[in-house]
């Protein structure tokens, strides 16, 4: 690299230091994140291609994998969703106990993840405040997939509300009246002049929620059952293994979600991206 292209890649700033913060960034990331995926990758290719692919295709293991991922999906969206509207609410409108009922909001991120699967299993079991009046009418959380898509979505829900929270907050009113002045409906407005700009903090917020779904354990277990090939999380799995010793099989099983969240993630930033070329916004 010439020293012209170095200058160029070297971006001006008020600090000094750029030679230092990124030898620090790099061994941070080095050390921190590459070197144990890495390590964790080598010990699963230990047992070759072959070995993980059966790994992969064994009844148990793919069960527990659709079940991580296929209701850590579902609850993004569904937190996504949820977390557009409490943060409009909380950023549009002003009602007594607004202030608390935003700190709330971040509850999840402060309570242990065991206490909060303890509290949803007491909640939702069929003797529990909640689930007593839902089992007369046929409907079983507690010790269910259900389950585990309720605690999802309670430790995804913060994520969600605050990555699009500051966003709501830049929406001038004016534009709503603007477009309500030219005569367009207001599922129009919501439409053609609301989501566009809410839309990257939406993907965003979906992705941290899909993220720490898929590794959730703590407020899981104890809501799940964790009947194998019904309600058993990968994660779980995993702990099974290393209980039994089984250090390779656990680390394949590690591997396995380490390439469908990296791949998953890959695409919910590719489609980000494109949002924000298509409709303008950054």
């Amino acid at each position: 690299m010439s020293s012209a292209s170095f200058w160029r890649f070297k971006q001006s700033s008020v600090l000094p230091g750029f030679g230092i913060a990124l030898g620090y960034t790099l061994l941070y990331l080095g050390l921190i994140v590459l070197l144990p995926l890495g390590a964790l990758v080598a010990k699963a290719s230990s047992i070759g291609l072959t070995g993980i692919l059966s790994a992969a295709t064994d009844p148990r293991v793919s069960a527990a994998l659709w079940t991580s991922f296929g209701v850590s999906l579902i609850a993004a969206g569904v937190a996504s969703l949820f977390g557009l509207l409490v943060a409009w609410v909380l950023t549009r409108y002003d009602f007594p106990g607004r202030k608390l009922v935003d700190a709330m909001v971040d509850l999840p991120f402060a309570l242990p993840t065991a206490v909060a699967g303890i509290a949803l299993a007491a909640l939702y079991a069929p003797n529990g405040w909640i689930g007593s009046f839902l089992e007369p009418l046929g409907i079983k959380v507690a010790y269910t997939p259900l389950g585990i898509f309720v605690a999802l979505v309670f430790i995804g829900l913060p994520f969600a509300v605050r990555t699009v929270q500051p966003l709501i907050a830049e929406i001038e009113s004016e534009l709503e009246e603007a477009s309500a002045t030219l005569g367009a409906s207001r599922w129009r407005t919501v439409w053609s002049v609301l989501l566009p700009p809410l839309l990257p903090g939406v993907l965003t917020g979906f992705a941290l929620a899909f993220a720490r779904s898929v590794g959730e354990y703590g407020s899981v277990i104890f809501i799940a059952g964790n009947l194998p090939y019904v309600s058993e999380i990968a994660p779980l799995l995993i702990v099974i293994k290393l209980s039994e010793y089984d250090y390779t099989g656990a680390t394949v099983i590690a591997t396995i979600m380490l390439a469908i969240s990296f791949s998953t993630l890959l695409l919910i930033n590719l489609i980000q991206a494109w949002s924000r070329r298509r409709f303008g916004y950054v």
